[in-house]
């Protein structure tokens, strides 16, 4: 008897879509491409540009179900040390897909934007970043932001340098530093933090992602290889998501026959 991929995952009702229940705000981090190829016996390139493919089906399903911001782990300032050819391939999709998608995305009312130390990419990268930024600015539908030249660590001592310049320059005080504040010199200043991280691959770590964003998110790890994610596996983990009970480290109490979260 054949099992659908929605009853193995124990989605045995239609998902019902609602902006109040779904995560605002879901990261990926995008693991296996390398896997996937090796187990056909292709080349890891291969496996990146499948890869495109399921950052497609990603998108749509992040519109299709009203989630406001989907953050992409693409490149990695650990991805460096990967052979040069390998590198250069990985940096140049970017260029592809935004060539191939971004009518589509405009479409659907997407709105690019991307986070790292951009400056160190190179300048094929980055001009086919800004133009797609350019284009979709006016746009406020999903926000889809790719982490490029990122690393957790990297952003958190730069925001400490920028911070440490605005206190010698007498623009910030001591005393006004708190996490509000601080959160205001990371990549992501003015977008809320991540409700839900997802990773592919089968690995269950964060690897130098979003170190400072993540302290309240939710994680749903599969070991589905990225260029086999689909909407069934998204759907799998919003349906997941809506069943956790974030509390961000208060009590659930009833009130009146009502759960309530007390801090």
């Amino acid at each position: 008897m054949k099992i659908s991929i929605l009853n193995k995952h124990n989605l045995t009702k239609p998902f019902r879509s609602s902006e109040e229940q779904n995560p605002k705000h879901v990261a990926i981090i995008m693991d296996g491409n390398g896997r996937w190829a090796k187990k056909r016996g292709m080349p890891r390139f291969i496996g990146h540009k499948e890869g495109v493919s399921a950052v497609v089906k990603a998108v749509k399903a992040a519109v299709k179900y009203k989630v406001k911001i989907l953050t992409l782990y693409t490149f990695s300032t650990e991805n460096w040390k990967r052979p040069k050819s390998e590198v250069e391939f990985i940096l140049k999709l970017p260029e592809e897909f935004l060539n191939v998608y971004l009518p589509e995305l405009i479409a659907n009312n997407v709105r690019i934007q991307a986070i790292g130390d951009l400056e160190q990419l190179p300048s094929y990268t980055r001009d086919a970043l800004q133009y797609a930024m350019d284009k979709t600015k006016n746009n406020d539908g999903l926000l889809l932001n790719f982490a490029l030249n990122y690393g957790g660590r990297h952003e958190v001592i730069h925001a400490i340098q920028k911070i440490l310049e605005d206190i010698n320059n007498g623009k910030l005080a001591n005393e006004e530093i708190n996490e509000e504040q601080f959160s205001q010199y990371l990549y992501t200043s003015g977008l809320p933090e991540p409700d839900l991280l997802i990773r592919t691959g089968g690995e269950k770590r964060l690897s130098n992602f979003l170190l400072w964003q993540l302290a309240y998110t939710e994680f749903w790890f599969t070991n589905v290889l990225w260029p086999d994610f689909s909407e069934k596996e998204f759907l799998c983990a919003l349906e997941e998501y809506r069943k956790r009970k974030r509390r961000f480290g208060g009590i659930e109490e009833k009130v009146n026959g009502t759960l309530h979260s007390s801090y």
